[in-house]
């Protein structure tokens, strides 16, 4: 016969999912998450003991999903720079599909939370990792050109990763409503946007996007 709390733990996890882009970890409460569950506090205490535990129970499952998913476009058969398209594509995606979490937390972390730190400074050397090897397959394959580790890093992540973060921010500030509203989806958040970032700028990191021609002053 299954215990009475069975899955009560992940009924927990599950709201405190729900709650954590809005309230942040400083506002999320035991409380809060036990009445969203449906669930007496006792269990909350029963099942993870503190609300730091539960916290870094929460961030470690939702990281090991985008773990994950990037580890599984990165092992499939192919040349480097596809495998890393894929895992690209999946790190977009993920980002898209969680971008107020993140934003969030990144509110929590300047906040000096430490939860968040923890939990950053655990898991970052992983994807950052896996990234970075991919990029350094595919350098070797001759598909990217020689370029310094993290610069190409950065560069990758502004581009496919910085506009999932950004861009619903400035459309929240209501700037330029008509325009941003109305082409926010289509244009940034969409499937096929990440997935032309992500071309765009492997093909710039393998020098088959020239820069523009630098505009000289005519002299009078």
């Amino acid at each position: 016969m299954p215990r009475p709390s069975q899955g009560i733990d992940q009924a927990l996890l599950r709201s405190g999912l729900a709650l954590l882009p809005q309230l942040g970890c400083s506002g999320l409460s035991v409380r809060r998450v036990a009445e969203h569950a449906g669930v007496n506090p006792a269990m909350f205490h029963y099942h993870f003991g503190s609300k730091a535990a539960f916290l870094r129970t929460l961030l470690q499952q939702l990281y090991e999903e985008l773990f994950a998913q990037l580890s599984a476009g990165a092992a499939r058969q192919g040349p480097a720079m596809e495998r890393l398209h894929d895992a690209l594509v999946a790190l977009g995606t993920f980002v898209r599909d969680h971008r107020t979490l993140a934003g969030r937390l990144a509110i929590d972390a300047a906040s000096g939370e430490t939860v968040v730190h923890d939990f950053v400074r655990a898991n970052a050397p992983r994807h950052l990792g896996l990234l970075l090897k991919l990029m350094a397959e595919a350098e070797a394959e001759g598909a990217l050109t020689a370029a310094l580790p993290m610069q190409r890093f950065v560069f990758v992540m502004g581009a496919v990763v910085s506009p999932l973060l950004v861009a619903p921010g400035v459309a929240a500030l209501k700037v330029a409503p008509q325009f941003i509203g109305r082409q926010l989806e289509e244009q940034v958040l969409s499937d096929e946007a990440i997935e032309q970032r992500v071309r765009l700028a492997l093909a710039a990191l393998s020098g088959q996007v020239a820069a523009p021609a630098r505009k000289t002053r005519s002299k009078r």
